[in-house]
């Protein structure tokens, strides 16, 4: 198939993901997937894209029950001529997440694309799809290329407060319209554990959603990915994903704070049973591993270092390489 450049992107970007918009989230929260219930496979957790270059790109699903992903991409949202990627069987080895590499995608064009989770013992049987979008890399000078850099969710006791919406500031972000996210690391508090209250310097109370996961220190692969999952309870945050895609690092929070390899909690830090910081950050590197689509995180690397290079075109390599010929029509606004 031939994906050809849409026109009016943003106009386009609202309608294809009405779908993710309206996600609702299991009711009983914290626990395990419920796939021995009856009906078809979900996505509550929403879809997200990583890694994205001229000619590919990962997305990733959670389902709530063992299922097999599919992908299908297209260049418009009607989906009349889809291209169909057969992805991993979900199941509880990777908490029922996965990734499906897209490849031999056109340079420079917006990609539509919807998940299914088919019943792996009757592919008949699929749940509803879930829908997003993003922009491949282009391979020639454009007038600049957009991103958004953060980090640091959910730190110091302050989550998801349902008072102010939420996390607000990711739908912000979209309006911008990026050609994606440079998600800097700290991409969870595994050691700041969020309260369903905070007090406010002028007497105001904070309130927080809160998980059983997120309640205390994450010390088990369980609440490890529990924190994960804390921040896609955010509906902001889910149709941010949908629309934009990511580059993601990690930090010293996504384990503990100022950790290093080797190191041992002190007896007296009640609050965490497992001393070993190697062993926590292991089980921190396998959940951040599940939970984000990133192309070469290899955990058994020397200390779980993430080393890749993701180029965004020759505008953006040429800045990051010191070239002084670019002219400044071409710098980025």
């Amino acid at each position: 198939m031939s994906h050809r450049p849409s026109p009016g992107r943003r106009a386009v970007l609202r309608g294809s993901l009405a779908a993710s918009a309206a996600l609702t989230l299991p009711a009983a929260l914290g626990t395990p997937p419920a796939f021995a219930r009856s009906g078809r496979p979900r996505a509550d957790w929403g879809v997200q894209t990583g890694d994205v270059t001229r000619h590919s790109g990962l997305v990733w699903v959670r389902s709530d029950r063992p299922a097999r992903m599919i992908v299908e991409t297209s260049a418009t949202e009607s989906f009349r001529h889809p291209r169909r990627w057969y992805g991993p069987l979900l199941g509880p080895a990777t908490d029922f997440t996965g990734t499906t590499r897209l490849r031999g995608l056109p340079p420079g064009e917006q990609i539509h694309y919807r998940v299914r989770l088919a019943d792996p013992d009757d592919p008949r049987r699929a749940g509803a799809p879930v829908t997003g979008t993003f922009r491949t890399v282009p391979d020639r000078r454009r007038d600049g290329v957009r991103f958004v850099w953060s980090g640091d969710l959910a730190g110091q006791g302050w989550g998801i407060n349902p008072d102010l919406g939420g996390y607000r500031i990711f739908d912000a972000m979209a309006r911008l319209d990026p050609d994606f996210f440079l998600f800097s690391g700290d991409t969870i508090y595994a050691d700041g554990p969020i309260a369903s209250t905070a007090a406010l310097p002028d007497g105001g109370v904070w309130r927080n959603i809160t998980t059983e996961e997120k309640s205390k220190v994450a010390e088990t692969l369980a609440e490890f990915r529990g924190n994960f999952r804390y921040n896609l309870l955010d509906e902001h945050l889910r149709r941010f994903n949908a629309r934009v895609p990511s580059i993601v690092q990690w930090d010293d929070h996504e384990v503990r704070n100022n950790w290093y390899p080797g190191q041992r909690i002190a007896d007296t830090d009640t609050r965490y049973e497992e001393k070993s910081v190697d062993v926590l950050a292991a089980r921190a590197r396998r959940a951040f591993s599940e939970y984000f689509p990133m192309s070469t995180l290899r955990p058994g690397a020397r200390e779980g270092r993430v080393h890749r290079v993701l180029r965004q075109g020759p505008l953006l390599d040429s800045l990051r390489a010191g070239h002084a010929d670019v002219p400044r029509s071409q710098l980025p606004r």
